[in-house]
């Protein structure tokens, strides 16, 4: 009994550890674009970046790993001189593959063409007021 408690703890512990990931100088500087929009952005190539999602027989918190998967993309990235990355998937058995652009300072606003993503019927437009 007293082996299994030993055990329990020990798993415990380690699920609750952060592992040591930290975000370095050059991670600090690469955003996420949760929202896929990287139009405009040269394309540095693929990242993937994996931590251990299981210690043993304990399942490791699935948003730490999700948190630890992103800080190390960032860091790779950075050392790409990427400044910004994507998911291009889920993480997978602790695992997660990330597209890396360069975007610079550029403000990626939606653009709306002819025909595309018209807005919702009780949508409100916005025009200049005019000083006269």
């Amino acid at each position: 009994m007293k082996r299994v408690l030993i055990f329990a703890a020990l798993g415990a512990s380690l699920a609750a550890c952060t592992w040591g990931i930290k975000l370095d100088s050059g991670g600090e500087k690469v955003r996420v674009a949760w929202d896929g929009n990287v139009g405009g952005c040269k394309d540095e190539g693929k990242v993937t970046v994996s931590v251990l999602d299981r210690v043993g027989p304990v399942d490791r918190n699935g948003l730490k790993v999700s948190d630890e998967l992103e800080i190390m993309a960032r860091n790779e990235a950075g050392g790409m001189g990427a400044d910004t990355i994507r998911p291009l998937g889920e993480p997978h058995d602790g695992a997660q593959s990330w597209g890396a652009y360069t975007c610079g300072s550029i403000v990626r606003v939606p653009v709306r063409r002819e025909g595309e993503m018209k807005p919702p019927s009780d949508a409100v437009e916005t025009y200049p007021v005019k000083d006269h």
